[in-house]
């Protein structure tokens, strides 16, 4: 089993404009809500590549069907700490003539303590049922910004290997309870280290020090220059691949669940990094919000070029 938490849900609500005028009047030509969050967009990618997954975190009791129908519909198991109101919207504005989305992000709402607790104890009961704990995404206000790393120290011994997905302080408190991998992208991976990293030998060499404090993998996405892992002495590279991108909605979170899959399946770390590279680059080659059809990521694996660097 693969446990992703989500502990911020969101609705991505997509505008689509023919020309966005700031400022200006701005006429819809369409709109479509879809139940999000990183969390949720990896509990979905895994149960597309057929293993076992489930969604665990807080949920809004008047936004659950939208997000209960998503799960169920791609046979998502979830659990949910129930709280009132709505979860938080995050707007999206097509721009059709440059091509270009403007995004409006809403917060979420303030979690309390008494809740948080009640999450630990969530988190943990189905850790010892889980073989990889996914800790994705962004957190509610009033959440620490070390709670992720309470949630790895809270399960640790527990037998489930913890991913660590996050940005900012999120990722350096997390940082210090060990996870078993971590997935910054070169921003990320740069302001941790405090300098530019212009070359792929110096993106390695930075992801190293990490290897070196107790990280078992690293893998760092880098957009239009593809991604590296490491693990122990291996270090790998896969250029961006080719192809004709419809969407880079959750593209990370799909490489996360590719790279998961290949885990559970006891690869190597080349086949693994493979698997990460081809369901990241499917969820580009797939329009919205669909989930990646496991026939095309199938069909992209044979794509893929590793390097040893």
């Amino acid at each position: 089993m693969i446990t992703s938490i989500s502990l911020n849900p969101s609705i991505d609500r997509t505008l689509t404009v023919e020309s966005f005028t700031p400022g200006g009047l701005n006429r819809v030509l369409s709109s479509g809500d879809v139940a999000a969050g990183k969390g949720i967009n990896v509990a979905l990618t895994v149960s597309a590549l057929g293993l076992n997954a489930e969604c665990v975190g807080f949920m809004y009791r008047d936004s659950a069907p939208l997000f209960e129908k998503r799960l169920m519909v791609n046979s998502t198991a979830y659990d949910f700490i129930w709280l009132d109101g709505a979860a938080r919207t995050n707007i999206k504005v097509l721009d059709q003539s440059a091509g270009v989305v403007t995004e409006l992000n809403e917060s979420g709402r303030e979690i309390d303590a008494e809740s948080l607790k009640r999450m630990t104890e969530l988190v943990c009961a189905h850790a010892d049922n889980s073989d990889y704990l996914i800790l994705t995404g962004s957190m509610p206000p009033g959440c620490p910004d070390d709670y992720y790393a309470t949630l790895i120290d809270a399960v640790a011994g527990l037998g489930c290997r913890c991913v660590l997905d996050a940005d900012g302080e999120r990722l350096r408190k997390g940082l210090e309870a060990e996870p078993f991998m971590i997935k910054p992208n070169r921003y990320e991976l740069e302001t941790m280290t405090g300098r530019h990293l212009a070359s792929i030998s110096e993106i390695r060499d930075a992801a190293r020090h990490y290897i070196d404090r107790g990280v078992e993998v690293v893998a760092v996405s880098l957009g239009a220059d593809g991604a590296i892992i490491l693990r122990g002495d291996e270090a790998l590279y896969a250029p961006k691949l080719s192809v004709e991108v419809k969407s880079t909605v959750g593209a990370g979170d799909s490489m996360v669940a590719g790279l998961i899959a290949g885990f559970m399946a006891e690869n190597d770390l080349e086949e693994t990094f493979r698997m990460g590279m081809a369901c990241a680059t499917a969820r580009c080659m797939t329009e919205g919000y669909h989930i990646v059809d496991r026939t095309l990521y199938r069909a992209v694996m044979d794509m893929v070029k590793i390097e040893r660097i």
